[in-house]
């Protein structure tokens, strides 16, 4: 969705005994967000331009995955939150939050900016660690499904609608499921008939029991527009500091969802405000530079395959790349 891609690919570019495969959604991420990614030429690195939304790249994903015998020949893994170890890193940062703030004597709240609930899901696996966190807030764009499901417990797909904070322009929310597993007693059996009603219904619906569960550690609120411009305005203005829309929105949700004063909340920041220009420049008339490492980035040459969303033609693409 904009943010994982470029920081795999710095990780894996170069090297000798693997390849990386990058899909994104065409015309779905920011101009820096996609540069980042399709301005490294190296040989192992390969960036597919998907026609269609984040939730049709990751469907993809998936499929390459649930074809035993291509992920096998292929040696395929994942480096976004599909794989555990990714929910794992990211439990870290709560731990250090809570550290630092009184933790473990001290009850610890956390807003977080999610479309695809890997991040906030790791607060949730500290929390099950024993870190002591009041509440996990869950701030959504107007793409609220997660938002939606907390509220009335039907989780029930949309159109993903464009936002100036792509990276959660998501209606399928991968991690959502790991949660579930929890929240219905680890019946998998359970969860496996929730997930055949999304495939072929489109949603479910969360049993009371369950639904309960989830809201005694879990808010949530969507944030729109205007509210987004105007947060990352007010923060400018009395701060001056630029922060991107989807801080922006994790700091509205947070705020909208405190309950406790006296519990400290923690609102996770998840990118660098230059990777979206547009609506920094929107909401505060400053054009946010970019960091000194990246300042020739937008006149790169770039490098990218476009696709379409057919899983076949994906298959084919990464055969025919992989390299040796």
């Amino acid at each position: 969705s904009g943010d994982t891609g470029s920081a795999a690919i710095e990780a894996f570019r170069d090297r000798e005994n693997l390849d990386i495969f990058v899909l994104h959604p065409a015309g779905r991420v920011s101009e820096v967000q996609r540069r980042q990614m399709t301005t490294v030429l190296s040989d192992n690195v390969h960036n597919i331009a998907v026609e269609g939304s984040f939730d049709d790249c990751q469907a993809l994903v998936k499929g390459l995955f649930n074809d035993l015998e291509f992920r096998d020949e292929l040696g395929l893994s994942a480096v976004n939150s599909i794989n555990w170890a990714r929910v794992m890193a990211q439990t870290v940062y709560y731990i250090m939050a809570g550290g630092q703030l009184g933790a473990p004597d001290r009850k610890i709240a956390f807003s977080v900016p999610t479309g695809n609930f890997g991040d906030i899901y790791a607060g949730y696996v500290a929390l099950r660690m024993g870190l002591p966190v009041a509440r996990l807030v869950v701030a959504t764009n107007r793409n609220d499904i997660l938002a939606r499901v907390l509220k009335t417990g039907a989780y029930r797909v949309g159109q993903v609608e464009p936002t100036m904070s792509p990276s959660m322009d998501i209606q399928v929310a991968s991690n959502f499921e790991r949660l579930l597993f929890e929240v219905y007693d680890r019946d998998g059996e359970a969860v496996g008939g929730l997930m055949a009603n999304l495939q072929t219904e489109g949603g479910f619906q969360l049993s009371d029991r369950a639904l309960g569960r989830a809201r005694e550690t879990f808010d949530a609120a969507r944030i729109d527009e205007e509210q987004t411009l105007a947060t990352i305005a007010e923060i400018y203005r009395e701060n001056g500091v630029l922060i991107d829309p989807h801080t922006a929105v994790g700091i509205a949700a947070g705020r909208a969802r405190r309950r406790d004063p006296a519990v400290p909340l923690v609102m996770l920041a998840t990118a660098h405000p230059a990777k979206f220009p547009q609506a920094i420049t929107r909401a505060t008339g400053v054009t946010p530079e970019l960091p000194p490492a990246m300042s020739d980035l937008l006149t790169r040459p770039e490098q990218f395959e476009e696709l379409t969303g057919d899983l076949a033609t994906v298959k084919a693409f990464i055969r025919d790349n992989v390299v040796g």
